[in-house]
């Protein structure tokens, strides 16, 4: 099956278009959110078209197909609004036979790891830096920024399909890939 994780719209609702459009040609069975959906923080400017509101309304239609976790920038009233959880602090979820514990990277991240298994998958948000690597025994994933990525990087958006990872940009270039299977890497 097919999987689409994005991290970081901040309420930018000319991203979340371009997102659910990628989203609908990628063909995905869900679109897993790493937070900071709504809001774009102190730190940040403002994302291009900042429209919460409009956020809420591409994306409570889709209620079914979203699973999230909460980023540094949710707070209640941002659940009060949308009608699919965005509070919980990580999940865990088991996608094409990987363990994966997906948060905002806000708490848990490359440097103060959750406690997993050899083998299992880390993917967060929060850094708007994208990455895909082997670190140890396990995988650190970030899809990077919708609204507002850092580093010199695209907007990007991630798609796991079976075990392998890739990191898109809105024009459909993969900017990174990873194997998440134990297999000798490819990286793109």
């Amino acid at each position: 099956m097919k999987y689409m994780f994005a991290s970081d719209i901040h309420g930018s609702a000319y991203y979340c278009r371009k997102l659910l459009e990628a989203y609908r040609q990628s063909g995905a069975e869900r679109l897993i959110l790493l937070g900071d959906i709504l809001y774009h923080g102190p730190r940040n400017d403002l994302p291009r078209e900042y429209a919460p509101k409009e956020v809420i309304s591409m994306l409570n239609p889709m209620k079914q197909e979203l699973l999230a976790v909460r980023g540094n920038c949710e707070a209640e009233v941002d659940q009060m609004v949308l009608d699919f959880p965005v509070l919980a602090d990580y999940a865990v979820l088991v996608l094409n036979g990987l363990t994966f514990f997906a948060t905002h990277g806000h708490v848990f991240h490359q440097d103060h790891m959750p406690p997993l298994k050899a083998g299992d998958i880390l993917v967060h948000g929060h850094t708007h830096l994208l990455k895909a690597e082997k670190v140890g025994e396990n995988y650190i994933l970030n899809p990077g920024s919708v609204s507002i990525p850092k580093g010199g990087n695209p907007a990007t958006y991630g798609i796991l399909e079976e075990t392998s990872f890739r990191i898109l940009d809105f024009e459909g270039n993969t900017v990174k890939e990873i194997r998440l299977d134990g297999k000798p890497e490819e990286t793109v």
